[in-house]
């Protein structure tokens, strides 16, 4: 839920990354200030704000005068921040490994290897490429979802927000390979009342948007 809550604080505009920790946000159910960056009037570009995050990004987050930038940086430190929401593993429980995996691997290899096809950008040798070959990624990307229903298992957790979040963009626009590992599992994911509701609201915050 949204509230007025000063010590947390999210930069979110529709539509982008930050979707996925407005999603995030549903899940962890914590009062916090949601504003409003209008990207087209150039909100993320004022001093203001890039006194906060000099790259003029979002998403963007500042609990308690820290600054949280890049989704997955953001998953992790809200899941943690926020442990009555069950959205991380603790930090003794050998899943974390598995866990901190899948919330970084989309951002380090997925998405640089859909954009990089998309784009028809040749990426250069394997071994200087950080996700090795698309091909490699997909097999990765694969093992990491595994047989499910999430990521670790009957546990849903913060790296299903960002992986679910992003393998359903991409699968979208068919930026992936139609495969049922894929499927299944956004199909898991976008099945949760959480996901529901947040894009019903994106949909509202669009047309708040449109009508300034």
């Amino acid at each position: 839920m949204d509230g007025n809550s000063s010590d947390l604080i999210h930069y979110h505009a529709p539509r982008t990354r930050s979707g996925a920790i407005r999603w995030l946000f549903a899940e962890l159910d914590v009062p916090h200030d949601l504003k409003l960056m209008n990207l087209a009037k150039g909100d993320h570009k004022t001093p203001e704000f890039l006194g906060i995050n000099p790259m003029g990004k979002v998403p963007t987050v500042v609990h308690k005068g820290v600054v949280i930038t890049e989704a997955p940086a953001i998953c992790a430190y809200l899941a943690d921040a926020f442990p009555a929401a069950g959205l991380a593993p603790a930090t003794d429980d050998p899943a974390r490994g598995r866990y901190f995996r899948a919330l970084f691997f989309y951002s380090g290899c997925v998405e640089p290897a859909a954009g990089d096809r998309a784009l028809k950008r040749e990426p250069g040798p394997s071994s200087q490429v950080g996700y090795g070959t698309f091909e490699s990624m997909i097999e990765g990307l694969k093992d990491i979802i595994g047989s499910g229903p999430y990521i670790l298992g009957e546990r849903f957790t913060a790296a299903d927000v960002m992986l679910g979040a992003g393998v359903g963009y991409l699968s979208d626009f068919g930026l992936l390979p139609k495969d049922p590992v894929f499927s299944s599992y956004v199909a898991r994911v976008r099945a949760r009342p959480t996901y529901a509701r947040t894009t019903a609201e994106e949909e509202t915050l669009l047309a708040k948007l449109a009508a300034e």
